[in-house]
């Protein structure tokens, strides 16, 4: 039996299945399958449709199970991921291709972004040029606590080999105007990417790489605590992060 409400809203907004595809980070027979079949996406896919489309996920799908009065998210919560690599890189392409004042990543190495995003240099190029700040802390490779994380996550020296691959991708942008790239010791308890009032937290989780952690996408609404939590912590470790020299 096909979903006749979802296939109407699309039809009638030009939607087709490869782009309802690609906002909600799926396969195209995926979204075939929502619409011929009335089958019921994941939670978080299903958040990222409803969104793209400017519909009620649960009016969509009515199978959806909504959150009991005890899990209520907090109105800061904007989407959350079960694992980052959940999480299309899109989501962080098109979160930080939209700053206008602010870009602050704080991070051992994620180089997923740059082998997904070869733009990412460019991107914040002209975000910089356009008046925006951008932070970029890394891992300080030779620091105690990055091997720390390598020994934890049963990675070993992998993730020092990550942090220095971070940083040659990241040199090209030393001496650009309004773009900062530094190190860091610090024991990374979350990797937030945050653009202006909006974040995505990547929580990090004992033993766990990275990717198949939690991540929050959070926005300052004025109503909660927990952007500001993260945005403290983000300054917190940049005051204490060393700038990489040009050489």
């Amino acid at each position: 039996m096909p979903n006749e409400r979802l296939k109407s809203i699309m039809v009638s907004g030009g939607w087709t299945y490869t782009a309802l595809a690609e906002k909600a980070g799926v396969d195209t027979k995926s979204v075939e399958r929502w619409a011929n079949q009335n089958r019921t996406p994941r939670l978080a896919a299903a958040r990222l449709a409803a969104e793209a489309l400017g519909e009620d996920m649960f009016a969509l799908w009515p199978s959806l199970r909504r959150p009991s009065a005890a899990r209520v998210m907090s109105p800061e919560m904007v989407a959350q991921y079960e694992r980052r690599a959940d999480v299309p890189v899109s989501a962080f392409v098109d979160l930080l291709g939209k700053a206008v004042e602010r870009i602050d990543v704080l991070v051992y190495a994620a180089v997923f972004l740059h082998e997904a995003y070869p733009r990412l240099n460019d991107l914040l190029r002209e975000r910089a040029a356009g008046g925006c700040a951008v932070r970029i802390a890394l891992g300080d490779p030779d620091s105690e606590n990055v091997r720390q994380r390598g020994q934890e996550e049963k990675f070993g020296h992998g993730i020092e080999s990550r942090c220095r691959l971070a940083l040659m991708h990241y040199r090209p942008l030393l001496g650009t105007p309004g773009v900062e790239l530094r190190t860091h010791g610090s024991t990374l308890y979350n990797s937030p990417y945050r653009a202006d009032d909006q974040v995505l937290v990547n929580a990090h989780v004992w033993g766990l790489n990275a990717y198949g952690a939690p991540v929050w996408h959070l926005q300052r609404t004025g109503a909660g605590t927990l952007f500001d939590t993260y945005a403290a912590s983000f300054d917190a470790v940049w005051s204490t992060a060393r700038p990489v020299e040009e050489n």
